[in-house]
């Protein structure tokens, strides 16, 4: 159990007590932060991104309602849910809160039974949400990233290398003779082998930064970023090697059937004035020229 990642909450309140009371209430179930002031929650929001946010309306130098407008405006912060907490009892209050799309208002005094039962509501809304995504994002037949989870990636890489003015590099990789392979041992093996090169692509990817998605049919794809094309053709020979070495049984007598898989690179540090569609469309070309080369080998875009 202790390897289970817990939930994480951010709570600001310039009364010590109140988080002191608030990490009590909820510090068994989940990770709790806290901050003493509007300043602060605002930039522990930005570094820690908790799943939920707990803010005092009150505090010193900025409002509950400050902090909630600025990190509504930043593309990190703007989606994590907030609740306010406060001892105003204005009549209006709850709605003004509301109206600023806080997701639950709880007044001071604070009592213990009815925070945890709106903490664990927004939670598990948290939770549902974030599954429901990793699914829309996931290849249901090899579990890795699918074609809508890597074009976000890529498009969110090429804007950081052409902003940090770095190296990225794609790979297009598409096993060779899928359709009579499939012909002639049937889908399911076909299957085998699309799981297998998937889990070989992974596993060659070493490091944090490397991404690799089922592209589409027996198509795959790797991002690494901050790869020059040297790094970058070192990797897919590494994968084409890796993945020439499966030996995949297709039926009861154990016998083994052959795979292997072309590759295409593509490299380069893009500035502003470059064209992500043509980054694209030269690995894509490479990987043709692998497969009209022979297959089971890798090509550089020219």
């Amino acid at each position: 159990m202790d390897d289970i990642v817990k939930n994480s909450i951010l709570v600001a309140d310039d009364e010590k007590t109140n988080l002191v009371l608030l990490t009590r209430i909820l510090g068994e179930k989940y990770a709790i932060y806290t901050a003493k002031d509007g300043a602060s929650a605002l930039r522990k929001a930005t570094e820690l991104l908790p799943d939920l946010i707990m803010l005092d309306i009150v505090m010193p130098d900025m409002s509950g309602y400050d902090v909630l407008t600025a990190l509504k405006k930043q593309e990190t912060t703007r989606e994590i849910p907030i609740i306010f907490i406060t001892a105003l009892d204005a009549d209006d209050e709850e709605e003004k809160a509301l109206s600023y799309n806080a997701v639950d208002y709880i007044g001071k005094p604070l009592k213990p039974n009815v925070v945890k039962l709106r903490v664990r509501n927004q939670i598990r809304i948290v939770n549902q949400v974030r599954t429901i995504e990793r699914l829309s994002m996931t290849d249901q037949l090899t579990e890795i990233p699918n074609r809508r989870s890597f074009d976000s990636r890529l498009n969110m890489e090429w804007r950081r290398a052409t902003r940090e003015k770095k190296p990225i590099s794609l790979l297009m990789l598409d096993v060779d003779k899928f359709k009579a392979y499939n012909d002639t041992y049937g889908h399911q093996q076909g299957d085998n082998v699309l799981r297998a090169v998937a889990k070989t692509l992974e596993t060659t990817l070493k490091r944090p930064a490397d991404f690799a998605a089922r592209w589409g049919g027996e198509e795959f794809a790797a991002l690494l970023a901050g790869t020059d094309m040297t790094g970058a053709l070192d990797v897919a020979e590494r994968i084409r090697a890796n993945v020439e070495k499966l030996h995949l049984i297709y039926n009861e007598c154990s016998d083994t059937a052959p795979v292997t898989i072309s590759i295409g690179v593509e490299s380069m540090m893009p500035d502003p004035n470059s064209s992500l569609d043509l980054f694209i469309s030269a690995a894509d070309n490479a990987l043709y020229a692998a497969k009209k080369a022979g297959r089971n080998r890798v090509c550089k875009a020219r």
